[in-house]
């Protein structure tokens, strides 16, 4: 265990929320966004689904004064790996989104990478914090 930054528990919740607007949008409008970005439906309600229970996890991180290091290292290699599964999704060729949905792909891909990264310096901040 080891004692959050203040840093971490924000760029925690950070993440939280903004994957909790895009967990209640792909839960809830799945078929409304898969028809502005001409994405499968059931590729967005898989990914709000999931992005729920991320939500809560990451929610609960953030309201902690001491979480598991491995936990929030999870978290960051999870962020790392949404980001690279993006792009790859775009690069595949499994899907064939318009400028819209290319545009929203590589957006949250870029947001993602934000949030491990920043997750990465307050995991950084509070383990110095804890040995000092």
């Amino acid at each position: 265990m080891i004692e959050a930054s203040t840093f971490l528990r924000r760029a925690l919740l950070a993440d939280a929320i903004f994957s909790g607007v895009a967990a209640l949008g792909f839960t809830f409008g799945a078929s409304a966004f898969a028809r502005l970005f001409n994405l499968p439906d059931m590729l967005l309600l898989e990914a709000g689904l999931f992005l729920i229970a991320y939500t809560g996890l990451v929610g609960w991180l953030a309201s902690r004064a001491s979480v598991a290091r491995a936990l929030v290292l999870l978290v960051v290699i999870g962020n790392a790996a949404w980001t690279v599964g993006s792009i790859a999704l775009l690069l595949s060729g499994a899907v064939s989104p318009n400028l819209a949905g290319e545009l929203m792909i590589v957006a949250q891909a870029i947001a993602t990478g934000v949030f491990a990264e920043l997750q990465y310096v307050g995991l950084r901040r509070s383990a110095s914090a804890a040995a000092a």
